[in-house]
């Protein structure tokens, strides 16, 4: 017995029978949504403007940002402190202010 599997791809948006899937992501949401291609054209047309102004992330899915080895962060806080720099006593270290403290070590 022979089977044939048929999938039809439907314009999400108009209901005409679509010609590609579009996968994006916004807001660390991946979306993906099957459209005509006068409707997929529009789609990469509208935010065009945002995505040449934008940086790429390049980090892999799951991954973690790691404080470089030196930092220290016991001693980035005492060196702020030194400086007048107001940081909160636990938590996360703002990017700018770990950049001016490795920039002091050298």
């Amino acid at each position: 017995m022979a089977k044939r599997t048929v999938i039809e791809l439907i314009d999400d948006l108009d209901g005409s029978e679509a010609t590609e899937t579009v996968r994006f992501a916004l807001d660390g949401t991946e979306y993906e949504i099957d459209l005509i291609e006068q409707n997929a054209e529009a789609l990469r047309g509208e935010p065009n403007r945002f995505l040449e102004a934008a940086r790429k992330e390049n980090a892999r899915k799951g991954s973690v940002r790691r404080l470089a080895p030196a930092a220290d962060t016991k001693a980035v806080r005492a060196w702020a402190g030194a400086n007048g720099i107001e940081l909160n006593p636990r938590g996360r270290i703002r990017e700018d202010v770990m950049q001016q403290y490795l920039a002091s070590l050298s």
